[in-house]
This record gives structure tokens, sequence and C-alpha cells, in this order.
């Protein structure tokens, strides 16, 4: 029932058992300082616990058995020479008897010539601490009060100075208060001051404080950096010297791997971009330097296969990101085969959608991704801003699968943009064109998901131990053995689901978007391309687009649906036939430009008229005479005066044309055969309607230009 060395917590205290007999017990008190070996009843000891006065608790001392002491040390020495000194009065069956310990101790005395006290301080360490030769080891971690501030009074403490001049400065509370004033300002920063510099700035200070003391008697650099060492522990200086956002991407305790947040492959895929570390030349002509390529990289956690890329030079964004997807969920042996690698579907199996996608909060951020979280139920991660380290396998494959081709290829970035004396720039020797560039990285990728050993690749409980730590083979056994096949979409409604979306107004011209007029045969159906105010229509349309082809949009006709009508370019927009929407939008913003600048000469020209306009009614103003008529008889010859102008009007055009036949020889000669033939017409009488209309004013004012075709034909006829 009971064990020796056992500790028991009896009325308050702790006492460990040293010996049993038949019916006793002997124990020790393990934190009295002259406790001696006690004997207590087995039935009352049993009848306590039974009470609830008395437990069974946890031993103290118990680190003692663990401690390896090196061999010809103090304490080795201390140990076995204690050991040598009580080993008499241990070994003693009868060493709880308080008599027959009394004449031991005796003899251990006249053997050993030590002294009563020594015998039983070794004795009660023996017994209290779990009767081991351990027990008898130096406590030498209690020495020197470790940890434990110092105060000093009078003097200085730590050792006397030995080659400086001087007593040395009592580091008191006022000078500790210094040190701390310069500490938070200099040190506990982002800015990362030395030891130094802060030192030199509170000496300064003190100066400032204390003017007479000396230099030799000022707290030394050593008592400076003893105090900042004492006072503020190094993980409190790293996290105040370091920016959060480093600290916690590159330096912050790691409690987990990504393996254990994973399933197997699909649970989660990582989707990043970079720039790529070269500059390519243009496919059509390689003396053209066109830049630095994005590529976008979509990795599984699980197995670290790369199941889709984007390389172009299209900007990080969710275009680009959607782009990468596409190729993630989708087959990859034609695309492969476009840049001669012949592959089978086996050689890259991650076709399908996964259970989640991280990412950063750029591209995956917003309303345009909600058709897959909510459509297809892809859960949706976002990482906080600058933590590329919760991205790790897809930002660690930046890296590796930019060694694939930088030892090799020209027109690689180097450290220093600005080349040396004598040097070249690195960026005037690219020779790569894009699609030399893709046939690199689509090898790489290949490479690495068939062949590459997973060195540091955590595995879990139930892999074998014989299973490649390749991703391919990764891939395959959690296929098996985790998840099954991934979910399987239609190619084309995963495509039209990805590409990004915008809202598109409707009116009779048809749906708009981006300036750009389409035509759909569902909404000339529905009526609603009529030219008439009565009609009811939509005032606009949630549509897809594809950035490389601006002749096709999707429309999506429900909300929440991802049902769509493909509306094509109207003939309103015929000048973006076989365009993209990048050429759509250069187009546009050199339009732009243009229209910017005729404004600019069409609001000078406009202004010139106006103050022209201006000036010739000034004139005509102030060439009006004053009349003494009165309004009526001013209005009463209206009729009369605008026959007489119109006679002056058709005199001045007769003579002008006079004046042109005669200036034109052989207008001349064809207006002598018109004439001839003039002569020939018989002219028609005037009827008394038409002399009606000739002198009714309000059928000239309504039809005034048919009233001077009229009397043009009478004044025709009358010379006749």
């Amino acid at each position: 029932m009971f064990r020796i060395n056992s500790v028991y917590k009896f009325q308050g205290k702790d006492y460990r058992i040293l010996k049993i007999i038949p019916s006793h017990i002997i124990w020790i008190d393990l934190n009295h300082p002259n406790a001696n070996p006690s004997i207590i009843k087995k039935e009352e000891l049993i009848t306590a616990i039974e009470v609830g006065e008395a437990e069974i608790t946890d031993d103290p001392f118990a680190d003692i058995s663990l401690i390896n002491v090196t061999e010809g040390s103090v304490q080795q020495k201390k140990r076995d020479m204690g050991m040598n000194i009580i080993d008499l009065l241990i070994s003693n069956e009868h060493f709880y008897d308080p008599s027959i310990r009394f004449s031991l101790v005796k003899i251990i005395i006249e053997q050993h010539k030590t002294t009563h006290q020594t015998i039983y301080r070794l004795a009660r360490r023996y017994w209290q601490r779990g009767q081991t030769p351990n027990a008898l080891i130096p406590s030498y971690n209690n020495s020197g009060a470790k940890g434990v501030k110092r105060i000093a009074k009078n003097k200085k403490l730590g050792r006397p100075r030995k080659y400086s001049e001087g007593v040395g400065a009592l580091v008191d509370q006022n000078v500790e208060r210094l040190f701390r004033i310069n500490i938070n300002k200099y040190m506990l920063t982002k800015d990362k001051y030395s030891l130094s510099y802060a030192y030199r700035k509170f000496s300064t200070m003190y100066h400032s404080l204390f003017p007479d003391i000396a230099d030799s008697e000022i707290p030394t650099i050593w008592q400076f950096k003893y105090f900042y060492e004492r006072e503020f522990p190094k993980v409190t200086q790293l996290t105040a010297r370091t920016n959060p956002i480093i600290y916690a991407k590159d330096i912050r305790e790691l409690h987990s791997t990504v393996n254990t947040q994973v399933l197997g492959p699909g649970s989660r895929y990582e989707i990043d971009a970079t720039i790529a570390d070269i500059y390519l030349v243009s496919d059509s002509d390689r003396a053209c330097i066109v830049g630095r390529p994005t590529i976008y990289l979509v990795a599984d956690v699980f197995s670290r296969m790369v199941v889709g890329f984007y390389i172009g030079f299209e900007n990080a964004s969710y275009v680009t990101a959607m782009q990468a997807l596409q190729v993630a969920m989708t087959d990859k042996v034609e695309l492969c085969k476009q840049y001669g690698y012949e592959i089978t579907y086996d050689d890259w199996p991650c076709i399908g959608l996964p259970d989640a996608i991280l990412a950063d909060r750029g591209e995956l951020l917003g309303h345009q991704i909600e058709a897959l979280e909510y459509n297809f139920s892809i859960r949706i991660e976002n990482t906080a801003p600058y933590r590329g380290d919760l991205k790790p396998i897809v930002e660690r494959y930046f890296r590796t699968i930019q060694t694939k081709f930088k030892p090799f290829a020209s027109g690689v970035v180097q450290q220093v943009k600005e080349k040396k004396r004598g040097g070249s720039d690195y960026r005037l020797d690219a020779t790569l064109t894009i699609t030399e560039f893709k046939q690199i990285i689509i090898g790489s990728i290949l490479a690495h998901n068939t062949s590459h050993q997973l060195t540091t690749y955590d595995r879990d409980i139930d892999m074998p131990s014989d299973l490649p730590l390749v991703p391919i083979h990764l891939w395959n056994w959690g296929i098996q053995h985790r998840v099954g096949q991934l979910k399987q979409v239609s190619e084309k409604a995963l495509r039209v689901a990805l590409l990004p979306k915008i809202k598109a107004t409707l009116s009779d011209l048809g749906l708009k978007m981006f300036g750009v007029f389409y035509n759909c045969p569902e909404i000339y159906k529905q009526g609603w391309m009529h030219r008439k105010k009565s009609i009811s229509r939509p005032e606009s349309f949630q549509v897809a687009y594809d950035p490389s082809n601006a002749e096709i949009i999707y429309v999506f006709y429900q909300e929440h649906s991802l049902d769509y009508w493909e509306a094509t370019l109207s003939p309103r927009s015929r000048e973006f036939m076989g365009c993209s929407f990048w050429e759509v939008w250069q187009v546009q913003h050199e339009q732009k430009k243009t229209k910017a600048a005729q404004n600019l000469k069409t609001n000078r020209s406009q202004a010139n008229l106006e103050e022209h306009i201006e000036s010739i009614i000034a004139r005509a103003d102030a060439k009006k005479p004053s009349s003494t008529l009165s309004k009526k008889e001013r209005l009463t010859d209206l009729r009369k005066n605008k026959q007489a102008e119109k006679d002056s009007e058709r005199l001045k055009q007769r003579n002008n044309s006079q004046k042109s036949s005669k200036s034109a020889f052989t207008v001349l000669d064809h207006s002598e055969q018109s004439s001839e033939n003039q002569s020939n017409i018989i002219p028609m009488p005037k009827s008394r309607q038409f002399i009606d209309l000739e002198n009714d004013e309000d059928y000239k004012l309504r039809f005034g230009i048919y009233q001077e075709l009229l009397d043009d034909l009478g004044d025709s006829g009358d010379e006749n």
C-alpha cells in the first residue's frame, strides 16, 4: 500500500517515507531544518487518509535524481565525501531509534574527525531529498542570489578598478532613472541605435545634471550595459527593436507546420505572384527589350504540387490570378503540348476544385471572387498585409524555380543595377523571349512535381515509410487514402465564373460597357431595344468579360446565378473588331487625348465666333436710328419693307451672276444654250390659289422656302 520515498501531506506538513516496518512507518519532515526520523502507526495514517487529513503529493526533490555530475568536479567530490561520512548511520536498520542514532554519530565523529552538526546536516539532507547519493550534491544553483537585484549603499558594486582612475560611480535610483530614460529613448526603438550611442547620450545628460562630477566618476558603459541586460530581457529587446511586420514574419516562434492544417490534396491551394528576376525580349523583334515578366503560381499545401501558373507581362491582379486558377483547375495536357511537352494526365493529375484558396488581400478580396465562394463552395482565405510567411509553400518555390535558370540565362537581375567601370548593363544582355521563358518555367514545374525530393517534409503518422517524398507520389497517395478525387465542374462554366465582372448599362443602343456596345438575341426577343419611353427595360446587367477578347461578353440575366447569355459586338462599335480589351482601352485612351486637344481648339474657335457676333451686334445697335413713329406705324409696312428688301437682294444676285458669266467663257456658252432651251418653255398660267398664297403672310412665315420658290417661278413667268 505504502512505498518508500513517497511524499504525503499530513496536517499541513510534507513527510517522506524512509522505511516501512510491520505496523509502523518511519518518515521525516521535508521542510523543518532540524527534523529527524519519526514513527507513525500505519492505522493512524490510513485513518487520516480516509477522513481527508492526509494525501499523497508530488516530490519536490524529484529532479535531483536527474542531475548528471561531471567526473572530478567539486560537486562529485563533496557528494562522495558526504556519503562516506554518513554511510555507517544510513545503512543501520535502526537509524530511526534516537539512542542508536546517537551512538552511531559518536563513532562517526571519532572515525572521520568531524562534528556532530555536520553529520546530522548530511544525514538530514540525505533523508529529506530522497535517500540517493545525489541528495548530497551541493545546491550551487542557489548560491549568489541569482536574479536578485543588489542594492548599493555606500560602496560601488562589482570589482574595484585596476587600470582606470577613480573609484567609480555608485548606481543608485537616480542613476538608474537616467539609465532607463536613455534606454527607452534610444535602445528600445525601431531606429536600432547602438549601445555606445545611447551611453554617450546618457553621458551628455549626466554632465548637464552634475557638471562638477569628474569624467572618471561617471557611471561606465559596463554599468549601463549591465543595467540594460538585467532590466530588459532579450525577448523584450528583440520585440522593441524590430519592426512588428518583420518580427511576425521572420523572427517569432513557430508552434506548428502547414501540414497539420490540411487533410490531403486539394484541402488548400496557395496562390501568389512575383516579378521574375530576368529581362526578356520581344517575340517579334529580339532587339526590343520588353522588361521583366510576372509569374503566378498555385501550389497544393499537402503534396507541394504546383497545380497552376500564369506567365506574362500583365501586372498582378484579379484578372491574372483567375487565369492561373483556371489552369490549376483544368486539364493541362494541351497547354503543355503548345510549348513542346508531351505529357499525359498521370504526369499532372491536378484537375478539379480545391476546398480552400489562400491568397493575398489584393487579388482575391472583393465581390469578384464570390462566384467561386458561393457557386462552387470554395473557401477563400486572405493573409494579413506583409505576411508572406503565411503562404510558405508558394513563397519558397518562387526562389526554387528561379534558381533553375539564373546560373545559365542572360539578362538576369543583379544585386546592383549600376554597372562598374568597364562593365555592362545586365538588361542589355537579355536574349530570352516570353515563349522561351514559358518553356523553361513549365519544364521546371514538371521536374519539381515528378522528381523533386522534399527533404524537410514532415510526415503524418499514417504515411508509410516507403512513400517517396516527391509531390506526385504524395498527391497520388493523398487522393487514394485521404480525400478522393477533387470536385469536377464544366470547364467552360468554370472559365466564365472566373472571368472578371462589371456592370453594363442597357439602352435602345444595346449593352454598354467600357464605352463599347453589344447586342444579344435574347435582349431583342424581350423587346428591350425598342426606342420608346414606354418600354420597360432593366437599367443594367452583371456581365463577365475576357480581357483578351473584346468581341464577346457574358450576360448574367439572373441574380445569384451563373446562367448567361452571350452578347457580341454591335455594329456601332465595329472599330474594335478583333481587339482585346487592353487594345480597346489603349484606343480609347488615345481618342480621349485627341478629344481633349480638339476641345481646346473648339473652345477657342467658339470664343472667337461669339466675340465676332457680339461686335457685329454692338455696331448694329450703335447704328440704330431714333424714330418718331409709333410701334404700330413701324409694323404696318412690314410686308412692303420685306418685299423691297427681297427685290434689292435679287437685284444684287442678278448683277453678281452677270459678272461671273462674263468672267468665264465656257460658262457663258453654257448659259446661252440654257437660255435657248428656256425660250422654248411655255409658262403655265397662275391659278387664283397661287395668287392667294402669294399674299398670305402666315403661309410665308410657315413655309418660307417654298414661298421663295413660288416667287422665283412667278418672276420667271412674268419675264417670259
